[in-house]
């Protein structure tokens, strides 16, 4: 509602209530209490208070997207939202990034949907009016701070943004569904993004009428969720936003989508292994009566583990590598899509007709009871576990925010539950009758071929150059805005207390630790066992991931489908997944679920069938993912590089194995593995959430107690190699709109004691949005969406890495920018305000690292992994505070070595060799997939 004069308040509590299952159980559904008012200008303010962390989320949504755009605009939205960041009038240029990250906060980030764009940080509780002023800065007083040469720099970037997303496998596929499912002239037919055309073709003046049109206050609503006082949150914002004008009036869009009532075909080729087939549909619109329905519907069809198309094509027939399938809610309509990738030789007529006979079996006998409770229990689960977090996608105020866009009522989660329980059998055959149907659908077939693209020229230097920028307000209300250029002040510093688990052992040896969590009805259990890939013997790379993910398949009282049924019955999913140093089988359950679902983690975890058919057929499916891994410059660039710099060592080989490591992989490798590696007395179960030490005792005891079996012996890794001079490899992938690069070396394990002051030391050299490396590739340049450099910790070494997706056509200039600031970081390490920045932003983000059980659970197994002290999270805060500069330099001399590295540059050979040479970054070569050094015929 809009207010004249003054604030008007509406406290409102949402109560969740759900039907017979919840109930039956006595699941006890969070509320989410709220309160919601306008300030005069129109900006809609929606709060949550929540003290249990000292965090506080901004959630800024501003009602706008492609759905506004006109022809020959296509991407402006997302290219505005770029713009957000470049530097308003009184927080400067490319300033606001430095400060939220400085500030310490996480989940930050700015998104463009189809129907909305947002902006939201989750903050130290003390930095709430510092969100505030930035977010208000941007919205009233952008282009006071933009010109021409930030308009260029940004559309560089999203056109970067835009040929990361084509080189991914299967990309020109999907934009041909779109293309189908609506008219040129339909809001939903352009990709988000937009085309290159559209988006070199933005202007300055482009961006001014945009800002002036759609950022303003009437426009937008604001949600705030966790530790804040509410008299003193509702004064800022009235000091912060309440002095915008009121922008003009948005006028709803109102656009018809023409309904699909002849199937539309289209054939498309991409850069990839295996043939995909897509199949689409048009379903009713989000929160609208049917979408419910059609998304059971599309469950039981396609998207639980052993849906029906999984069924027939991945387990049964073993024609199909993948099966995915799944909607996407939209506010003029939604889709529902599935995706098949087919087995070499398979052809995608046969795939097409399974999927026609499995739709038309649904049609004509409708879901069963069992598929649509598991539907129902999946969605429950996944509404309230998001609840877990304040911000970031799904949390509390996305949350809020959401339901305000889409429906008008911010506590509209109650009536979105119940929706999901009124489904019945009945109504999702009808959903399925109506809207599943072969006149109805979108037909993409996508083969293995040429990737076309529509890529154009850059925008002359000149572009704009004549442009004045006029400013829209006075120079009397400029003036008496001059209090904005003072940064606000942090808060009284918050009280941190980050999780220290209570452990105890069972007689049998397991370890158990417990974080007791009662915000939400929900449980995180993890069994975590030193069962990594550092375990492999030799020539079985691969066989531990293999192993884990046999281990999830069936155990020896369930098989594959009871197995995943049971799971989906009460809304999780058994995880099981091994790293280079341990493996791990996880879930998050509701609570009313906790003693069903410690059953089954314990069964899968004790008693694995590990089954020849199971192990075979995903021995297949991993070979030929090693083979799809050269559809993708970045997996390509991920397999080479650890190999050049640690050989066949594990650290050198990917955990998925090779080719030849896999096929020689039997059932009796998997046994042998899983009795030499799994077994209580090395490894340790996490509970953390709505549960007491006490019952934590007892679900140990009465799922886990009785586990035998043998632990692990030490595994002690072959000492680290010494490195060549620098030089560059060339991995050639023809016809690659951008190169992977990435500067591969020696790193360091995850149990030294400089660990944070590496970390701290990282932050500045690559490690963050404002890092030197992102700054100059992203921001200066122009090259990338991103770069970054990083070290990937194992128990005893590890790699160091920087790099990013790369313009083609700026290979090697993008590698000399690199590599000048890996070089020059030793002798020129950070600055005083760099370090302070660093470590404030690594001290203050730490309670933002335990938001979720999930979380919580993942860094108590990592607690047990490397042998830390249960108070080594709660004693972080004061190693980061201690870091010196002279600590940053020490390590940077230490740790990063400019003249050991091994530049790999995945991307099209004939179009980047010459710049590579032309760089003078050392030797150049060619190498395959495999490591191997390719000479030239």
């Amino acid at each position: 509602m809009r207010v004249l004069r003054g604030l008007l308040v509406a406290a409102v509590t949402v109560g969740c209530v759900v039907g017979a299952q919840a109930q039956d159980s006595k699941l006890k559904l969070p509320e989410i209490k709220y309160e919601t008012y306008t300030l005069p200008n129109g900006l809609k303010v929606i709060t949550h208070e929540d003290h249990r962390l000292p965090l506080v989320s901004v959630d800024l949504w501003y009602h706008v997207g492609p759905l506004n755009e006109r022809a020959g605009r296509t991407g402006f939205a997302h290219l505005f939202a770029h713009m957000m960041f470049e530097g308003s009038e009184h927080v400067g240029e490319k300033a606001h990034i430095k400060f939220v990250q400085g500030a310490g906060a996480t989940d930050v980030n700015g998104t463009t949907d189809f129907d909305r764009t947002n902006y939201f940080e989750t903050m130290p509780a003390n930095q709430l009016e510092l969100a505030l002023w930035l977010e208000s800065d941007r919205m009233g007083f952008l282009m006071e701070g933009l010109n021409r040469d930030l308009l260029k720099n940004q559309r560089d970037v999203v056109r970067n943004e835009r040929r990361q997303g084509e080189g991914q496998p299967y990309e020109a596929a999907n934009e041909a569904m779109m293309h189908e499912l609506f008219p040129k002239e339909h809001p939903y037919y352009g990709d988000v993004i937009g085309s290159h055309a559209d988006i070199e073709a933005a202007r300055i003046a482009d961006i001014r009428d945009f800002h002036q049109q759609f950022y303003t206050p009437n426009n937008a609503s604001i949600a705030i969720a966790g530790d804040f006082d509410a008299a003193k949150l509702k004064a800022l914002l009235t000091k912060y936003f309440g002095p915008i004008p009121e922008g003009p009036k948005v006028e709803p869009v109102n656009v018809v989508t023409p309904a699909i009532t002849k199937q539309k075909r289209v054939k498309v080729t991409d850069t990839v292994k295996l043939p995909q087939l897509t199949v689409a549909w048009l379903t009713p619109a989000m929160f609208t009566p049917g979408a419910e329905d059609a998304s059971v519907a599309m469950f039981a069809l396609g998207e639980g583990k052993v849906s029906r198309l999984d069924q027939e094509l991945v387990y049964k027939q073993q024609v199909a590598q993948s099966v995915r399938c799944g909607m996407e809610g939209m506010k003029l309509t939604s889709i529902a899509s599935c995706q098949i990738t087919a087995k070499p030789g398979v052809k995608l007529e046969d795939l097409e007709k399974v999927v026609w006979n499995e739709i038309d079996r649904l049609q004509k006998d409708g879901p069963t009871a069992e598929e649509v409770e598991a539907a129902k229990a999946g969605s429950l689960s996944r509404k309230i576990e998001g609840l877990q977090w304040l911000g970031g996608f799904g949390g509390v105020a996305d949350t809020l925010d959401l339901y305000n866009q889409y429906t008008g009522d911010p506590g509209y989660l109650p009536k979105d539950i119940a929706a999901m329980e009124a489904v019945t059998r009945a109504s999702a055959q009808a959903a399925a009758q109506k809207y599943f149907t072969k006149d109805s659908a979108v037909v993409v077939e996508c083969m293995p071929g040429e990737k076309k693209l529509n890529d154009v020229p850059r925008s002359p230097d000149n572009t704009d150059a004549e442009v004045k920028i006029v400013n829209p307000y006075t120079d009397a209300f400029e003036k008496e805005q001059d209090w904005r250029k003072t940064v606000p002040k942090a808060g009284p510093p918050v009280t941190v207390h980050l999780p220290v688990p209570t452990a105890f052992t069972l007689a049998n040896g397991l370890k158990v630790y417990v974080v007791e969590d009662k915000a939400l009805p929900v449980l995180s259990a993890t069994l975590v066992s030193r069962a990594g890939s550092e375990n492999n013997p030799e020539g079985k790379a691969g066989l531990a991931t293999l192993t884990a993910q046999t281990m999830g398949e069936a155990t020896t009282s369930l098989g594959l489908s009871e197995l995943a049924n049971a799971q989906e019955h009460i809304g999780t999913r058994i995880g099981l997944n091994a790293t280079m140093d341990g493996a791990t089988g996880s879930m998050t359950v509701l609570t009313n679920h906790t003693n069903e679902g410690m059953k089954l983690l314990a069964d899968v975890m004790e008693h694995p069938a590990l089954k020849s058919e199971d192990l075979d057929r995903l021995r297949k499916q991993r070979l030929l993912g090693i083979q799809q891994e050269s559809d993708n410059v970045m997996a390509m660039m991920n397999r080479v590089g650890p190999g050049l710099v640690y050989g066949d060592a594990p650290y050198g080989v990917s955990t998925t194995g090779t080719q030849a490591s896999v096929s020689s992989i039997t059932r009796e490798d998997v046994t042998a593995f899983y009795a030499n590696h799994y077994g209580p007395a090395d490894s340790a179960l996490v509970l953390a959430g709505d549960v007491s030490v006490a019952e934590a005792r007892k679900l140990a005891e009465e799922n886990f107690g009785k586990w035998s079996g043998k632990a692990s012996a030490a595994i002690t890794m072959p000492a680290a190699p010494k490195l060549g001079a620098t030089h560059v490899v060339i991995v050639d992938k023809p016809g690659a709109p951008q190169t992977a690069l990435g500067a591969f070396g020696i790193g360091v394990g995850a149990k030294i004691p400089d660990l944070q002051t590496l970390q701290v030391m990282n932050y500045t050299l690559g490690g963050s949005f404002a890092s030197r490396i992102n700054m100059n590739l992203r921001e200066v340049h122009g090259y990338t969406y991103g770069a970054s450099s990083g070290f990937r910790t194992y128990r005893q070494g590890g790699t160091f890495i920087a790099g990013g997706l790369v313009r083609t056509d700026v290979t090697g200039a993008a590698a000399k920018e690199m590599m000048g600031e890996i070089t020059k970081f030793p002798a020129t390490p950070s600055t005083e305000a760099e370090l302070k920045q660093a470590k404030d932003a690594n001290m203050q983000s730490l309670p933002g690292q335990f938001e979720t059980t999930e979380a919580i659970a993942g860094s108590m197994a990592s607690i047990f992994l490397y042998s830390r002290p249960l108070d080594y999270y709660a004693t972080l805060p004061a190693k980061y505070r201690a870091v010196t500069a002279a600590d940053v330099a020490r390590v940077a001399k230490e740790d990063i070595h400019p003249d050991e590295l091994i530049i790999v540059a995945a991307g099209d050979r004939k179009k980047i060799e010459p710049q590579l040479k032309e760089a003078g970054l050392g030797d150049v070569e060619v190498r395959d997939l495999q490591g191997n050094l390719v000479k030239d015929k």
